[in-house]
């Protein structure tokens, strides 16, 4: 089965001519909504997703259409393909996973994704090494300050029990059984 998907980002658009362009081209079910693609979470695209079966087909009018970046196409296609479905964008030729030529573009699309994704990693893991190096501490700040954290660990030592010291200074058990009792 042919299904397609149409969307507009606002509700000033129409969705006629998507429609009938996909009706045109053989789509014996088409699924529309209006919503930002910016929006991951698209109710009709996962309803659209859902109910391809073995051998359909998903088509798109555009490819912004279906998706707005590269890792959210590479998604949606590999949901598609999860379910042994095919995709085609009828305004781009080269988006055809029914032909070898489409397939090839869209493996090499995503292989220039995951290598982009490595890159950032990478530069990611750089920057915070060197933060570190100089001295700059990750996370959130503690809510106990050095002296309190130093009394802690004393009253811990002394076999006070955690409730009652996250109690009296105010602060979650969580918080006291972190700081480790001075041995």
């Amino acid at each position: 089965m042919i299904i397609g998907y149409a969307r507009v980002s606002t509700d000033g658009q129409t969705l006629d001519s998507q429609i009938e362009h996909l009706k045109t081209s053989g789509c014996q079910k088409v699924f529309s909504e209006t919503a930002s693609g910016a929006k991951t979470d698209r109710r009709e695209l996962r309803r659209c997703i859902a109910s391809l079966a073995a051998g359909d087909v998903l088509v798109v009018v555009r490819l912004d259409r279906l998706a707005r970046s590269t890792r959210d196409l590479l998604n949606v296609l590999a949901e598609v393909a999860e379910r042994h479905a095919a995709f085609r964008s009828l305004s781009d030729a080269w988006a055809d996973t029914t032909t070898p030529h489409g397939r090839l573009m869209l493996t090499v699309l995503g292989g220039l994704a995951e290598f982009e994704r490595e890159l950032i990693k990478t530069r990611t893991g750089e920057g915070r090494a060197r933060a570190q190096a100089r001295g700059v501490k990750f996370g959130r700040k503690s809510v106990l300050t050095v002296d309190q954290r130093a009394y802690v660990a004393k009253l811990r030592a002394e076999g006070e029990s955690v409730r009652h010291i996250a109690r009296i200074m105010g602060v979650s058990k969580a918080t006291i059984s972190r700081i480790a009792p001075i041995s």
